[in-house]
C-alpha cells in the first residue's frame, strides 16, 4: 500500500499509515525498527509527514 498524500489525506489517516506501516513487534532482534530510526518511534520520526509538512519520502531517507 502506497502512503497517502499530503494533499489528499487527513493526519488521522496519515498516523494511521505510519502506526500500522511500522508496527513494533516486542523483539528487536528480530524487526530492526529501534535501530533503523535510532530509538524513536515511528510516528515521532514520521512526524513532518504526518503533520503535513514534508512528503513521506523525504522523512524517509532521514533514516537511509
Amino acid at each position: 500500500m502506497r502512503p497517502p498524500e499530503i494533499e489528499n489525506s487527513t493526519e488521522e489517516e496519515r498516523r494511521e499509515y505510519i502506526k500500522n506501516t511500522f508496527r513494533c513487534i516486542a523483539d528487536c532482534d528480530m524487526c530492526g525498527l529501534c535501530t533503523v530510526f535510532r530509538g524513536k518511534d515511528p510516528e515521532v520520526a514520521y512526524a513532518d509527514y504526518i503533520n503535513g509538512k514534508r512528503v513521506y519520502l523525504d522523512v524517509s531517507k532521514d533514516y537511509r
